[in-house]
């Protein structure tokens, strides 16, 4: 290998290429081995060749001619030297194993050292020139390192220096490099997040503009549907359109909240809608774009700042839009607060009540009922009464305000409902009223008792109970029974018909027992109250009729018989535990027992009892219960007595009509029946009856002849005509009569009565009313007022009667018992006797001991009437302080029949 050939890179500028390591240039021979030692030492030997013309020189060594020498010439030097040496490395033989190799190179090597040994004789002249120039490059070089170790050493520190520089500029470079990179990404990305938003933008106004193209197209969809399926199909579908307005019709009515949902929705689509379109035209975010879109759709004024085309004409939509939907908001709440107080107004709120009284039902007796429910509660402050009925609550309310009389204090609750819907009742707070009045309907009897029925089931079928009772009006007393087996004890009924009919006999019998009764039944006088007074046990009831300063004792409630009433019970009779006592008193506050007072006993007047004497009684009218009053009639009046029947109803249906009603008139003992037919209202018609001979002289012997007017069935479910009727019936009967008296009796009646002279038509009948008893039954209380005003008839105001005899059952449930016995045709009613039964003329006593009079005929005196007075005082005060009686005077008396 030669020294041209050599094609390694130079070295590079560091100490390790001016000083090599000796490794590197001297490597030590193995020392197992002599060919080794002596090949080591005889390379300096063979290297070094004579300089002399015929030796071949190479460039490589060649001394230049100038003294000056050069760092490519040592370099040149260097790697002439090196590549030398690398070549006498690779010259090198390897020693073989095998020992014919080894003697071959043994030979090799002795030949190469003789041929040497010749050739450096032959230089020897030589050698001592080449030593000295050899000597002087050698210092050369030596000085020429010299001075290239210490340029070395220099340009060392200075590259350390330029690194140190450089490495400090590549900082700074890098610094500004990614000051600079830094700066080129924040716009390349505001560059792209300006794209990303734009196409945001745009995407988010194409999707709004979308959203609300799309309503549109469906409703053109289905138009364009309905019209090809409408041509195609002959047949009668609905359309599609019409399908979807069904459904959401259906939708919205079912749901009680669709509608706030659905103006909700719409609100919301409104804002996002409109958010995204401010979000696709103007620069600001979404979030601000939405709380914008809500400022406009809340406020539309708030659009007017806004710049640009396509900002203005998005917030003008959101405000128009904002515009509508408060308007649907501001007419759905209008109309809730309206559907509210049409609810309130309609009566179909609940009512929040306990301990009222609650009445069901609607008719002619509602007034006088609140009036006596009013009375009652005057004590207490005032009640709470609710009515519930099919009307509209305003109606309700306008009727009641037109009643002329004073609550005194009680509420009237309208509502509108039937009281054969549980959910109604349930309004009304039926479970917790202390009582429940179910009025009998205007019209047809035996419908009005089936819906009675039905609502005493409805009553019965509530959840929660009935804390109070139920009170019962009926039309037909044959319907009472299946009434009560549906009610059970709960149930109270007042027949109507049958109390009327009892009363108008009664009355009959003994005329100004109507005024009695009223001051009975209603509140405004005396009336029944039952309590128990334990210092009274271990008493006789002889001695408890005088225990109460305020009030009279007429039974007991015998608590051993099952809470059994007992009026007018023996003397004997002592009051055990638990006993109560039935008193009539103003009020239930208003009395109490004290200490016996001293009475002294009046010897007893024996008075004999009159006969009863055969009468005559003119019925006017039919009724559907007139069975039931000749029953009545024959169990009260004398053998002998006649019964008149006058009205239009044909001869030959009476007879069927009694026996449908149950009545065999065979069997009547005491009566006969005298048929005539005509018409009450005509004048003609009664003119053929002996009206003339229709007197009474002494009523209190029941010797006279009664004329009863009754509320044709015909004309009874209006109360006015049914009233007109038995107004021009009364008139026509008086003018008649008045007509028929002798002039000389006339002349001597002193019939100057209140105001009317004896020369006009009401005097004249107010004459005629003297000789005679009439009796009218009258629904309308404005027509009793006029009787009242004119005193023609004494009359029996029916409609009021019931009401209070409803209204009295329904402030205590027991008193119904008492009510029934009275009406009954057997055991204790209510008499109007003489004072010649139990005093002479003038004599001085108390109350009190006209009452133990009484006692002796087994009879309780509850009031009485002096001879110039025109009522009866009920429960008088001052029982035990003395006073005159007149033979003028009657009294009132509870007695068993006669």
């Amino acid at each position: 290998m030669s020294l041209e050939q050599d094609s390694s890179p130079p070295p590079s500028f560091s100490r390790d290429w001016f000083f090599p390591s000796p490794s590197f240039i001297h490597q030590s021979p193995p020392k197992t081995n002599k060919y080794r030692r002596r090949f080591s030492t005889t390379p300096r030997i063979s290297h070094h060749r004579p300089f002399d013309s015929n030796f071949p020189k190479t460039s490589s060594f060649a001394l230049p001619a100038s003294s000056s020498t050069s760092t490519s010439t040592s370099t040149s030097y260097r790697d002439a030297k090196y590549a030398r040496l690398r070549r006498q490395r690779v010259e090198f033989p390897r020693r073989s194993d095998n020992s014919s190799k080894q003697e071959q190179d043994d030979a090799a090597i002795s030949g190469e050292r003789a041929s040497f040994c010749e050739r450096t004789a032959g230089f020897s002249g030589h050698r001592i020139r080449a030593r000295w120039r050899m000597a002087i490059s050698a210092a050369i070089v030596i000085i020429s390192l010299a001075s290239l170790v210490h340029k070395n050493f220099t340009l060392h520190n200075q590259v350390i220096d330029l690194q140190n520089q450089n490495s400090k500029l590549n900082f700074r470079l890098r610094a500004c490099n990614l000051s600079s990179q830094v700066d080129n990404l924040e716009s390349i990305s505001l560059e792209i997040d300006d794209q990303h938003a734009n196409g945001l933008k745009r995407l988010a106004l194409v999707f709004s503009l979308t959203l609300l193209s799309i309503p549109v197209l469906i409703y053109k969809y289905v138009d364009f549907v309905s019209k090809s399926k409408s041509s195609d199909n002959v047949s009668e579908e609905a359309s599609l359109n019409k399908q979807i307005e069904y459904w959401v019709d259906v939708f919205l009515s079912v749901h009680p909240y669709a509608k706030p949902l659905a103006l909700l929705v719409a609100t919301l689509l409104l804002i996002c809608l409109g958010g995204l379109a401010l979000f696709g035209v103007t620069d600001d975010g979404l979030a601000d774009c939405l709380w914008l879109s809500w400022t406009y759709v809340a406020d539309s004024g708030n659009h007017a700042n806004s710049e640009g085309i396509g900002p203005r004409l998005v917030s003008v939509s959101i405000s128009f839009g904002g515009m509508l939907i408060f308007a649907m908001m501001l007419g759905l709440v209008s109309d809730a607060i309206s559907e509210k107080f049409d609810s309130l107004r309609k009566g179909r709120s609940e009512v929040v009540e306990q301990n009222h009284t609650l009445i069901l039902g609607w008719s002619d007796k509602l007034g006088s009922l609140l009036n006596q429910l009013a009375i009652a509660n005057e004590s207490l402050g005032g009640g709470i009464v609710v009515v519930m009925a099919e009307r509209d609550k305003e109606e309700m309310e306008i009727d009641i305000a037109k009643m002329e009389f004073d609550f005194k204090g009680t509420k009237v609750i309208c509502r509108s409902g039937s009281p054969l819907i549980l959910a109604d009742l349930k309004k009304v707070s039926v479970s917790k009223a202390r009582a429940i009045i179910v009025l009998a309907e205007d019209g047809n009897a035996d419908q009005s008792d089936a819906r009675a029925l039905r609502t005493v089931l409805s009553l019965t079928g509530v959840k929660e109970g009935l804390r109070g009772h139920i009170v019962v009006e009926l039309s037909d007393l044959d319907n009472e029974v299946l009434v009560k087996l549906v009610g059970g004890d709960l149930v109270e009924t007042v027949v109507a018909h049958d109390v009327i009919g009892r009363l108008m006999i009664q009355c009959a019998r003994q005329p100004g027992l109507a005024q009695i009764w009223e001051d009975i039944l209603g509140f405004e006088n005396c009336e029944f109250y039952i309590k128990r007074w334990p210092k009274l046990d271990g008493m006789q009831f002889e001695d408890v009729l005088i225990s109460f300063p305020d009030a009279i004792p007429c039974g007991v409630k015998v608590a051993s018989c099952g809470g059994k009433i007992i009026l007018n019970p023996d003397d004997s009779y002592t009051l055990q535990e638990g006993d109560e006592v039935l008193v009539i008193a103003e009020d239930d506050d208003t009395y109490a027992p004290s200490t016996l007072p001293m009475v002294n006993e009046a010897s007893f007047i024996r008075i004999a009892r009159p006969a009863r004497k055969p009468q005559k009684i003119l019925l006017c009218g039919w009724r559907r219960d007139v069975d039931d009053m000749i029953v009545v009639l024959d169990a009260f009046l004398a053998p002998g007595s006649e019964l008149w029947m006058f009205n239009d109803v044909p001869e030959n249906e009476r007879e069927k009509k009694l026996i449908d009603g149950g009545l065999d008139v065979s069997r009547l003992a005491n009566i006969s029946l005298v048929n005539r037919e005509g018409n009450a209202v005509i004048r003609r018609h009664l003119e053929s009856l002996p009206l003339e001979s229709f007197d009474s002289v002494d009523f209190f012997v029941m010797a006279g002849v009664q004329i009863l007017i009754l509320a044709d069935e015909s004309v009874e479910d209006s109360a006015i005509q049914a009233d007109s009727r038995s107004l021009a019936t009364l008139l026509l009967i008086r003018d008649i009569q008045a007509k028929r008296l002798p002039y000389r009796e006339a002349m001597v009646t002193q019939g100057h009565r209140g105001n009317f002279s004896q020369g006009s038509w009401i005097g004249e009948m107010q004459q005629a009313s003297d000789k005679s008893v009439i009796i009218s039954e009258i629904l309308d209380p404005r027509t009793k007022n006029l009787l009242s005003m004119s005193k023609i008839s004494d009359y029996v105001l029916s409609n009021e009667l019931v009401s209070m005899a409803l209204a009295m059952v329904a402030e205590d449930q027991q008193i119904n018992d008492v009510l029934e016995e009275l009406f009954a045709e057997e055991g204790n009613e209510m008499h109007i006797r003489p004072a010649d039964l139990y005093l002479r003329e003038g004599e001085e006593l108390s109350f009190f001991e006209i009452l133990l009079r009484a006692r002796q005929r087994r009879e309780i005196i509850i009031g009485y009437r002096t001879a110039n007075a025109e009522r009866a005082v009920i429960n008088p005060p001052a029982k035990s302080e003395r006073r005159r009686w007149s033979l003028g005077d009657v009294f009132v008396v509870i007695a068993e029949k006669e």
